[in-house]
């Protein structure tokens, strides 16, 4: 499904190259759910942007379904994004002027639903994280944990096939984050949805089937479950 091939990142200080990402070899097979560790400054989150594309490497070469991402326009890469990507920030990224329904309704607007396919989407999802109740609020009148779920449902509605997470878990408490986890194995073994996530928790990690840890920006080890 993904395949990135000697892919470097890094920015020129004065003569030198600083490293973020150096030579990173990594193949993801459909319905794998693979789970990324490493201290901080370890390159993870700048891994899952380039996964993502919502970055592009350095040097190396990136291919997705057989499609070579590092020779797309943005346009194209683009329109790749929104058919087959679902990605749960860490930093939430919900738009502050959206109504929590209308935050959620707009991966569908982009993939033209209709009208009242999108209704039932957006009316199940809210059902199923518990949110009916928050939909007519703007993301400043939610807290912390509120936002994250909001930005979690935003990415499964439009049931993509790889879902990129950044820390999901990290704005929730236990019980919530818990339940986060497993809807996403439920997503992985059920449904065949292939998950990336960045975690620091060993915990979250194990509900994955490959751990790959990050060190300076080199994959230091991969463990397979």
């Amino acid at each position: 499904m993904l395949s990135l091939q000697h892919v470097s990142k890094y920015y020129q200080v004065g003569g030198n190259k600083n490293f973020v990402l150096n030579d990173i070899n990594l193949e993801v097979d459909k319905g794998e759910f693979i789970s990324i560790m490493g201290p901080s400054g370890s390159g993870k989150s700048t891994l899952l942007n380039i996964i993502g594309m919502l970055d592009e490497p350095s040097e190396g070469y990136h291919y997705f379904i057989d499609q070579a991402v590092h020779q797309l326009k943005e346009k194209q890469r683009s329109a790749l994004y929104k058919q087959y990507f679902g990605f749960v920030f860490q930093a939430y990224h919900l738009i502050d002027e959206l109504t929590v329904y209308e935050n959620i309704e707009t991966p569908l607007i982009y993939q033209d639903f209709k009208g009242s396919e999108r209704k039932a989407m957006v009316a199940d999802i809210l059902d199923r994280f518990q949110i009916v109740g928050k939909k007519d609020l703007f993301p400043a009148q939610l807290s912390g944990g509120q936002q994250q779920l909001v930005g979690i449902a935003r990415a499964l509605i439009a049931r993509p096939q790889l879902i990129l997470a950044d820390e999901p878990t990290g704005n929730l408490n236990s019980k919530q984050g818990e339940e986060i986890m497993e809807l996403f194995r439920k997503l992985n073994k059920e449904d065949g949805v292939t998950i990336i996530q960045v975690t620091h928790s060993e915990k979250n990690a194990e509900y994955g089937t490959r751990i790959i840890d990050l060190l300076d920006g080199r994959v230091s080890s991969s463990r397979k479950f």
